[in-house]
């Protein structure tokens, strides 16, 4: 017990120990500076100064745009450019879903997959149960006026409207009489043309096939996606000659005329427009007649 004592005095009397720290000049040995220093001083000093250093050190990393400079740490703009592209990823993975749904109910409604009954008419096809009887349809005189001066500026031009928003014009898929026009309110949304079988069926406008198969009630069937959302539609073909995916251009030969499927009474070409997915009547923009 002595023993431990002693030597704890003696440790004590080391770290107070004091010492003197000089500086001479060394030609005259002229006493410039003097320190007086023990022991623990000293160690106090320096765990001291590594403390600090390294809270400095810290806070220059993560506080300061010098941490960019350390292998490892990426700079602000670069991680705030990665979150940006992030969300635009983001909002475009959304888009393409939103997308991908939109195209394939019209490929199911086009190709005659889903059924009349299946369908929610009250939502899809309000615009049809809307009773004309009751509704006013007399023009005013703001009305009758703007009418005629849109039919004085497009008298001599019937695309007018479409040509300023599609940049082209339609080519005929085929020449031949028409044998059912197009009538919406019979859920006919389409020309029928009766034409010779293995008659050409031709692209009406640039575009791609989006759809190139066979159904069960209107045959070999393609659909071709055009610019500004302008899609055009060929049924009851004998054959087809484009696949899905295929770029097509004007006038391109894109199947055969024929008799196919189940709702078909002879060879002809069941032609359709949609624009921005509403149906138009084709003949109001190609002229079948040979």
């Amino acid at each position: 017990m002595a023993k431990e004592n002693r030597k704890k005095r003696q440790l004590k009397k080391k770290l107070l120990h004091k010492y003197r720290l000089v500086i001479l000049n060394e030609d005259t040995f002229e006493e410039r500076i003097s320190f007086k220093l023990t022991r623990l001083n000293v160690f106090v000093l320096v765990g001291f100064s590594a403390i600090l250093l390294i809270v400095l050190t810290t806070f220059l990393i993560a506080f300061t745009s010098l941490r960019e400079y350390i292998p490892g740490y990426s700079s602000t703009a670069l991680k705030q450019k990665a979150i940006d592209l992030n969300e635009k990823i983001d909002s475009l993975e959304q888009i393409s879903r939103r997308d991908s749904v939109y195209l394939h109910s019209i490929r199911n409604v086009l190709t005659g997959e889903i059924k009349s009954e299946s369908i929610n008419k009250d939502s899809l096809f309000k615009s049809f149960e809307i009773d004309l009887d009751a509704t006013d349809l007399v023009p005013n005189k703001e009305d009758s006026l703007l009418r005629e001066e849109v039919a004085q500026e497009d008298k001599y031009n019937l695309l007018e409207t479409a040509t300023s928003k599609v940049k082209f014009k339609l080519f005929p898929p085929v020449k031949g009489q028409i044998t059912q026009k197009y009538n919406p309110k019979e859920k006919h949304f389409a020309v029928d043309v009766a034409v010779l079988k293995d008659t050409p069926v031709k692209a009406t406008a640039d575009g791609t096939v989006i759809f190139s198969e066979w159904t069960a009630e209107t045959g070999y069937v393609i659909i071709i996606e055009h610019s500004n959302n302008l899609i055009s539609v060929y049924k009851h073909n004998a054959s087809l000659t484009k696949q899905q995916g295929d770029l097509v251009t004007a006038g391109e030969v894109i199947a055969t005329a024929g008799n196919t499927g189940e709702l078909t009474t002879g060879p002809h070409l069941h032609f359709e427009l949609w624009s921005e997915g509403y149906s138009i009547d084709p003949a109001s923009f190609i002229d079948f007649k040979l």
